[in-house]
């Protein structure tokens, strides 16, 4: 191995993630030390491995770390800034959600599976990291491959339960059919540029073998990424999993789509104008409609997974503003659309996963996850109501924290390429406005129902906050929404670094922090903060200064929970304006006659490209095996008159056409 020791650092981390479930094997299954040793090596792997990889993304040496592979020539493993840039949240949120496990998962009560996922966790944690080291398309298959199969059985591990099964094979269903694309798109690699290593290659490749590769890309990446129409998967996947999987699963594992995507754009030469424009469109599409599905959820997780969709396409339309700027030979552009959809990555891998575990903290209190069961949660769970809080702020890209910056990011490059004339930009910055409105609206309902008012059901009533170790990993992600909000001019080097890297002349000469009023920015948010903290001391001063007395009544004694907005109620006239795209539920039939029958309302919208199109599709499936199944009986002289009819259909059609049609004319 050769070069800068930051690889060293980074393959040491996966090797001790990979390792951390092993020891567990080999105690008893409800022994509490199978668990916290491997959440001590998660937690040293995980410092390690951010430590790697932030070397990795400040010192250009780490570029030259090579493990020469003879088999295939050129390198096996390498890193650069942007495989650096993006192991930061593979280690970070792998070692935060090992610890929540503690207190999550706790090996005591779940000893049929806790060990299991203790096992499959490490091994999903060192698949990425593989993956992202990968110099040679096989070792990238190979990190791809073991990261799917992880995950499957992280999503499947509850396989008692239906759903947990469904899910599971829907996922590896999706996995499979991203890695056959990639397969594809890796052949078709080889065979332009005549080596399977991952090198920039702008040599002879036409606008249509690089239209190819990209397209191919965009499937086989999108179905990892969770883009729409190809997020099928990820609904179920994500409500599925324990929720700290469901962490590492939004937070991170959906992010190495993104980074294939980024890779191979930049491996290539600029694409032709319409594909930044295209990949723009399509990250419009899946943000509005990601949002929009969110809306109509009622359960707490699933709304958490359809808003990956919703953010995984803010980051293609950074990646779409980058592509067209590359295009058009607009470094502004460039530099901008690449900081925002880097900048968001890592928001994206940070408010997520917080949300993630604060809906855990609420389902381990409560054991449900449909929203209208819950309630009144704030006064019950305080920590966990004011980190969820946070992370709905930053995921709505409100001030003060992280959000808001990649999102102003990506609106300023959108803003520039409308000034350039691009119209594309000027119908997707009113999609983005419109994304960010329907987000507040949509985390207004969850955390209004969930954590303010009173109880609906017994199970909120007697909600009680979670234990410190489920609690500090929440702290830590918070205070990291905080720090990129109030401090993004630091993060400026950073975004530098791997633009600068990735080869492109356009952004050597131009930085993220010329480009935007980032100091500005972190100044206001910080002012925004102090605000909002002046009002709520003064607010709370009032409340312990007001005088208690009876309240109008307005003809009932008390309010009871049932008199409450429900998260249906809240969002039904919103979800409503896409109607056509949700597939909302019809309203029941009324109800007729002295004695009728019952009746049940859901508003909860299915997804319509898994419910509405596949299982459908694959329904017609079955019943063609059961119908083409009735000729294979087992009955030999069944299959003997199969043979003479088949010999009777070949000879027929062996017979010149013409001679058949003047005998028939002289007859």
């Amino acid at each position: 191995m050769t070069g800068d020791p930051s690889l060293v650092f980074v393959l040491a981390a996966a090797l001790l993630a990979a390792a951390s479930g092993l020891p567990g094997l080999f105690m008893r299954r409800d022994s509490p030390w199978s668990q916290r040793i491997a959440t001590a090596l998660m937690a040293l792997a995980g410092a390690l491995g951010v430590w790697g990889a932030l070397r990795g993304i400040f010192e250009p040496a780490s570029i030259s770390c090579e493990l020469p592979w003879r088999a295939v020539g050129g390198s096996l493993l390498g890193l650069d800034p942007l495989s650096a840039f993006f192991l930061v949240p593979v280690f970070l949120v792998g070692a935060l959600a090992s610890i929540y496990g503690l207190g999550y998962w706790p090996q005591a009560r779940n000893a049929r599976t806790a060990r299991r996922l203790q096992l499959f966790f490490g091994l999903l944690v060192a698949a990425m990291a593989l993956l992202l080291v990968a110099r040679q398309a096989l070792a990238f298959l190979a990190g791809w491959e073991a990261m799917a199969l992880a995950a499957f059985f992280l999503v499947g591990l509850e396989d008692e339960r239906a759903e947990s099964r469904r899910a599971g094979m829907v996922f590896l269903l999706a996995a499979h059919a991203s890695t056959l694309v990639l397969f594809g798109l890796f052949l078709l690699w080889r065979q332009l540029t005549g080596s399977f290593e991952l090198e920039a290659f702008y040599g002879s490749l036409g606008g249509a073998s690089v239209g190819c590769l990209l397209f191919l890309g965009l499937v086989g990446f999108g179905l990892k990424a969770g883009i729409m129409p190809l997020h099928f998967w990820l609904p179920g996947a994500h409500a599925a999993a324990p929720s700290h999987v469901s962490a590492l699963l939004s937070g991170v594992v959906l992010k190495m789509g993104i980074y294939g995507l980024l890779r191979l754009a930049f491996l290539l030469p600029a694409a032709p104008t319409a594909w930044g424009g295209a990949v723009l469109a399509l990250g419009s599409i899946s943000g509005l409609l990601g949002v929009a599905f969110a809306l109509a959820q009622h359960d707490i997780k699933k709304l958490l997974a359809y808003h990956s969709v919703e953010n995984i396409g803010i980051i293609l339309m950074g990646l779409g503003v980058a592509l067209s700027g590359r295009s058009t030979g607009r470094p502004a552009l460039l530099a901008l659309g690449l900081a925002g959809c880097l900048l968001h990555v890592w928001n994206h891998g940070l408010f997520k996963s917080l949300l993630f575990l604060g809906s855990g903290s609420v389902v381990r209190a409560t054991g449900t996850r449909a929203i209208d069961r819950l309630g009144g949660l704030g006064r019950r769970m305080p920590w966990t109501a004011a980190l969820f809080l946070a992370g709905a702020v930053a995921i709505c890209g409100l001030p003060p924290l992280n959000g808001f910056v990649s999102e102003f990011l990506i609106y300023l490059g959108l803003f520039k390429g409308l000034l350039a004339g691009s119209s594309t930009a000027a119908l997707a910055a009113p999609v983005l406005a419109m994304i960010g409105a329907l987000a507040l609206a949509c985390f207004a309902k969850a955390a209004g129902t969930a954590f303010l008012g009173e109880p609906r059901s017994p199970e909120a009533e007697g909600a009680r906050e979670s234990p410190v170790s489920m609690l500090l990993p929440m702290m830590i992600l918070g205070a990291l929404c905080a720090f990129i909000g109030l401090a993004p001019l630091l993060l400026a080097p950073v975004l530098d670094s791997v633009g600068s890297s990735l080869g492109d002349p356009l952004l050597g000469s131009t930085g993220v922090g010329s480009l935007a009023p980032l100091g500005t920015l972190g100044a206001a948010s910080a002012a925004a903060l102090a605000i909002a903290v002046a009002l709520a001391l003064a607010f709370s001063r009032k409340i312990r200064g007001a005088r208690l007395g009876p309240t109008w009544d307005c003809g009932y004694a008390r309010p009871e929970a049932r008199m409450q907005y429900s998260s249906s109620s809240f969002a039904r006239g919103m979800a409503g304006m896409f109607g056509w795209a949700l597939r909302l539920p019809k309203e029941p039939r009324k109800l007729k006659g002295a004695y009728p029958e019952p009746a049940r309302l859901e508003t909860e919208a299915g997804d319509a490209v898994l419910d509405g199109a596949l299982e459908p599709a694959f329904r017609g499936l079955e019943r063609l095996s059961r119908f083409l199944h009735r000729f294979q009986q087992g009955l030999a002289q069944k299959y003997l008159l199969y043979i003479l009819i088949a010999l009777a259909l070949l000879a027929i059609a062996s017979l010149p056409l013409d001679r058949i049609l003047g005998r028939a004319a002289g007859g």
